[in-house]
């Protein structure tokens, strides 16, 4: 990867709109040329971040994604923005689209009308073998009707094989955990998990999840 200089940083920022930030700096910045800047801070070593990359992760993961016919964000560039501290970027061109969060905030009854999508998408997900463990209401978009797509997937993985009770259920709880974390009451998570299992008779999936364990 290259390697952006102090200079080239500087003049993102300065010209961008700095979209999400936590205690380290910005992590997502809206450019000028209509692209975004995504920042990856790790606490990893050093050593082992420079082994493997986020922004690299990040990219293969978005190719991985549109290899299987998933939206998500287009990677066009990664790079090290501090080597020595395993600091990488990448620029991407955005997922248009609005999160799921965002729309059951702004219509909740819009929501409910898409859940059997939604559970088939994310039966579909998993049908492909695909683990995103950090799958939750703000990280799948509605990018057209009735389809959906995906954005913050660097801790995805294809598995070799099919996905297991205990990732699919490991995977759905998270996706509770942020409705939790988030305080949005209300949203249909009981039903959205039985059309899931309603769609998965007949295979492994089949379950419930009334009551994650």
């Amino acid at each position: 990867m290259r390697i952006v200089t102090a200079q080239e940083l500087e003049s993102w920022l300065a010209g961008g709109t700095v979209l999400e930030r936590d205690s380290r700096g910005p992590k997502v910045v809206a450019l000028e040329n209509q692209l975004f800047l995504k920042i990856f801070h790790t606490r990893r070593h050093p050593a082992l971040a420079r082994l493997h990359p986020a922004a690299l992760r990040f990219a293969r993961n978005a190719a991985l994604l549109e290899s299987v016919g998933v939206a998500a964000p287009t990677v066009v560039d990664s790079f090290w923005l501090d080597r020595a501290q395993g600091l990488s970027g990448c620029l991407y061109q955005p997922l248009p689209g609005v999160s799921l969060e965002t729309l059951f905030e702004q219509s909740p009854s819009e929501i409910h009308r898409l859940l059997p999508e939604l559970a088939s998408f994310i039966h579909q997900l998993h049908d492909k073998r695909l683990y995103f463990r950090s799958l939750h209401v703000g990280n799948i978009l509605l990018v057209a009707e009735g389809r959906f797509g995906l954005i913050d997937f660097l801790d995805l993985k294809r598995n070799a094989f099919p996905l297991t009770k205990w990732h699919i259920r490991r995977n759905l709880r998270h996706l509770i955990s942020h409705l939790d974390r988030r305080k949005l009451k209300g949203f249909p998570a009981t039903e959205l998990f039985q059309l899931y299992f309603k769609g998965s008779r007949g295979n492994e999936h089949t379950g419930t999840m009334d009551s994650p364990k």
